[in-house]
């Protein structure tokens, strides 16, 4: 195969939105000083549903949109920290949900960069000819996994899922998934952590910071060399939504004034694994950029860990 491409996206929230004033009820903090810290106004937080629910409902757009069928596809991944449940998978669920029969079917928890991981893992698995049609998730429910008295925390995170259909790309067509850079920074991974059976996500908000303000962008860059595409062509810059001074950090050195820089974490908070999808689908939605147009996808979280790659937009 001579490589892959996204033909469709979806998206899915939970319909309940939470506010900065609806947080500083339960600590100490206030709207202003949210939207200062972390640029989040609002958030989604789900009730009943589960991260297979959400996956599903996002996968399902993104099918409906892509002209294929739920027999077309042949592998599904699901990028997410927050399932509770360790077997049957998220993915396995998520198949089980749409009616496809006998994919390929995994999770993959890299966490906040899951999303882009995923991407690069099918994207290989079209190109070695083991997979023709596949569905990429991420999907998260942080709420789960919050600790609603942690000032540091609680503000922040939040619910959701974004997919793609990714397939195929024809005989002689360019590649519309470039190449990945991923890696880790494993000495660092007490940064952001979920462990224990009752666990709460607790993370080093300052030393994240400026990890990802400092270490990120050259390795944003090797993505576009990778793809061959110089950044002053880039249409958009989809990072992972952590946090959006470090979105305005990152994009700065980037130097793309060109390019739209997605900014959902102010109205859907840090969704972890779903951020990337969820924030793409939007601006596709949106038609805000145009059909073949390069855009830079880059995560970064947990770990610590990396991923990104240049995408052509469906």
């Amino acid at each position: 195969m001579s490589g892959s491409r996204i033909l469709s996206l979806g998206h899915y929230q939970p319909s309940r939105v939470v506010t900065n004033d609806e947080i500083a009820q339960l600590v100490e903090t206030n709207d202003e000083w949210i939207r200062d810290r972390v640029g989040i106004v609002t958030r989604r937080i789900a009730g009943s549903e589960t991260v297979a629910d959400m996956a599903a409902a996002a996968a399902e757009k993104a099918l409906a949109d892509s002209g294929l069928t739920a027999a077309d596809i042949d592998l599904v991944v699901v990028a997410t920290c927050t399932s509770v449940d360790r077997s049957p998978n998220v993915a396995c669920r998520v198949a089980a949900k749409l009616g496809i029969d006998a994919p390929a079917a995994f999770d993959v928890n890299t966490a906040c960069s899951g999303f882009a991981y995923a991407l690069g893992t099918v994207d290989h698995a079209i190109r070695a000819g083991a997979s023709r049609n596949a569905l990429v998730i991420g999907a998260e429910k942080l709420s789960e996994f919050t600790d609603w008295t942690d000032r540091s925390t609680c503000i922040i995170f939040a619910d959701g899922a974004g997919a793609a259909v990714v397939t195929a790309a024809a005989e002689g067509e360019a590649p519309g998934v470039g190449p990945v850079v991923w890696g880790s920074v494993p000495e660092r991974g007490d940064a952001v952590r979920i462990e224990g059976w009752r666990p709460y996500v607790k993370q080093e908000g300052q030393a994240v910071f400026r990890w990802a303000t400092t270490a990120l962008a050259p390795l944003a860059l090797q993505a576009c060399e990778r793809a061959g595409v110089d950044p002053a062509d880039l249409a958009a810059f989809v990072p992972h939504q952590a946090n959006s001074r470090i979105i305005d950090g990152i994009a700065k050195r980037l130097n793309i004034p060109q390019a739209i820089i997605a900014k959902d974490i102010v109205e859907s908070g840090n969704t972890s694994a779903a951020s990337i999808p969820l924030a793409l689908s939007k601006l596709v939605e949106r038609r805000e950029v145009p059909s073949g147009a390069p855009v830079l996808l880059f995560g970064f979280g947990g770990g610590l860990t990396y991923a990104g790659q240049v995408v052509r937009c469906p």
